[in-house]
């Protein structure tokens, strides 16, 4: 009887255990586009890293997605070290030449130049490209499968050609400036017959021999040959003799590039240790700011899209968006006084300021501990980037984001694939009032981010959830609500990626159009704010630990895609 119990034990075990890994992975893949993750996914399979199949999927999203991202641009990740129990965060920002002054988008008369087209189009707002110093650094520390490897179905995917994607279509279709300089505009347009340039019809297969060349030589001769060889000369010649705006990049300014491991920036979350990048990019210590203000209220009584809570969420927003746009800059040319910002009684006395009856309508930066009086740095970067987040076979997770700025960057081509406009990330104005913003262009400097790649852990240590998004200035309010939906709500992450969008930044609150919340636009306002209903474009990429695996989410914003892999 005894040994009949045992077996019926048994049997039952087993049967809970195959119903609890019916939904769950034990390694995950979730980037923006379908050809990423599904390169992605065969590199895993193949007993590649986490980091080796993020470094295939960057390769592929430069050519399936290059209105976001590419190698002609920069990154940041987190990266979760299984065996050695460790966090590591790698800082892959572009840098600004060294020919590159505070006056960089100044006009003659000493007034900013206009951001788009004056500044944004040319080599004048192009940085020295971190991403494949930042590709190689990831691969020598993490990476297991051979460099040449990750390059084989990038290489054949622009050799053998792609789908057109319709958000790669709807954007073109925006892009007036992009018509006008090659070889871009021969690239993605075609004449309709009467003289005008159209963008290549939804489903078009579009190789890139250039491309195919660039790769080819990066796999043979390694990530090197992008700073020194035939690609940076490309790069070089592409930004100094643009039609528009040519810039001053050397080879010098290639090979002094150099990408930075940083200690990543952690702070608790109700029991949860929530993790992001530090400086240069505002976007770790902003969202930890805003968790931090908003740890105090009863957040999990309220619902996600309630008015209550958009109010809250957007108050914190605009305290934490005040402090960042003094004091965040290049920790390596500015002292920004992180541990001031994220100081427990510093953080209570900006979260006495939210009010649960009116909005804030006087917000002014604090005053943190070890903080130098800067002027007010005005962000007008605009809605783009790309962010993948990886589970392997190892235990190891990747939350990685990068960026060529953009749309279509500088809208600048070398070797197949799109420059950054990155310098464009910098005040545009070095000085006001008499006081220097901290986030000025200066010479080998790198520009004021706001990406926020993040690894979540929960009370035991373990990794919960990893999250991220494009979308300018609005990732931080797109991560942090992210970060809140899975604490204090234990959402999924589909149901987290799939809600509406609202937060204040500055003076406005912005409601997401086509979305329900926008009926709370006259309750908010009866509280004070300046409601401002907008589109906001997000694609936020999210794991979270289920069970003894996990489940992924992509926003339905974009064209992202989930692969669960079981092994």
């Amino acid at each position: 009887m005894k040994n009949f119990v045992i077996i019926i034990f048994l049997i039952l075990s087993f049967l809970f255990n195959f119903v609890e890994a019916s939904d769950h992975s034990k390694s995950i893949v979730v980037t923006s586009n379908p050809y990423a993750s599904k390169a992605a996914a065969k590199i895993l399979r193949n007993g590649g890293s986490a980091v080796d199949a993020a470094i295939t999927a960057q390769f592929v999203l430069t050519l399936t997605q290059p209105q976001s991202t590419g190698i002609g641009g920069g990154a940041f990740m987190l990266y979760w070290d299984k065996s050695s129990e460790k966090l590591y965060a790698l800082d892959g920002r572009e840098k600004a030449p060294a020919s590159a002054s505070p006056l960089l988008f100044l006009n003659k008369d000493g007034r900013p130049k206009k951001f788009y087209p004056d500044a944004v189009v040319g080599g004048l707002s192009v940085g020295v490209p971190g991403m494949m110093r930042f590709l190689e650094q990831a691969h020598k520390k993490f990476g297991k499968l051979e460099w040449s490897v990750l390059l084989e179905y990038p290489i054949r995917l622009a050799e053998e050609g792609f789908e057109l994607s319709p958000a790669l279509h709807r954007t073109l279709s925006f892009m007036p400036d992009l018509k006008k300089i090659e070889p871009a505009a021969s690239h993605f347009y075609r004449e309709n017959g009467n003289g005008e340039l159209t963008p290549l019809p939804i489903g078009t297969i579009l190789t890139n021999a250039e491309y195919v060349k660039t790769l080819k030589r990066i796999a043979e001769f390694g990530p090197e040959e992008f700073y020194s060889g035939k690609t940076a000369n490309l790069i070089i010649s592409a930004v100094n003799n643009s039609p528009v705006s040519p810039g001053l990049i050397t080879l010098e300014d290639f090979a002094n590039y150099t990408t930075v491991w940083r200690d990543p920036i952690c702070d608790l979350y109700r029991k949860y240790k929530v993790c992001s990048m530090p400086p240069p990019t505002s976007g770790g210590i902003t969202m930890l700011m805003m968790l931090k203000m908003l740890e105090r209220f009863d957040i999990e009584s309220e619902h996600p899209n309630s008015p209550n809570f958009i109010h809250l969420f957007s108050e914190a927003g605009s305290l934490a968006y005040a402090d960042r746009d003094y004091y965040i800059a290049d920790p390596d040319f500015v002292d920004v006084p992180v541990n001031g910002m994220l100081n427990e009684d510093y953080i209570s006395e900006r979260s006495k300021l939210i009010k649960k009856e009116t909005s804030l309508r006087d917000r002014k930066p604090g005053k943190p501990k070890g903080h130098t009086k800067f002027s007010k740095n005005v962000d007008i970067s605009r809605p783009s980037t790309s962010h993948l987040v990886i589970v392997d076979n190892f235990g190891n997770s990747i939350s990685l984001t990068s960026t060529i700025e953009g749309p279509f960057g500088s809208h600048l081509m070398a070797g197949g694939f799109m420059l950054n406009n990155e310098l464009t990330d910098f005040s545009l104005i070095p000085k006001r009032n008499g006081l220097f913003v901290a986030n000025r262009v200066e010479a080998n400097k790198r520009p004021r981010s706001s990406m926020t790649p993040t690894i979540i852990f929960n009370p035991e240590g373990e990794i919960y959830a990893l999250t991220g998004s494009p979308g300018g200035s609005s990732i931080i309010g797109y991560v942090t609500k992210s970060v809140m939906a899975m604490i204090d709500w234990d959402l999924s992450p589909q149901d987290t990626v799939s809600l509406p969008h609202f937060m204040r930044k500055d003076e406005n609150t912005e409601l997401e159009s086509g979305t329900d919340i926008v009926r709370y636009k006259q309750f908010l306002e009866k509280k004070g704010h300046k409601v401002v209903i907008i589109p906001k474009v997000s694609g936020l990429q999210i794991i979270k630990k289920k069970n003894k695996g996990f489940i992924g989410g992509t926003d339905p914003r974009g064209e992202g895609l989930v692969i669960p892999i079981s092994k």
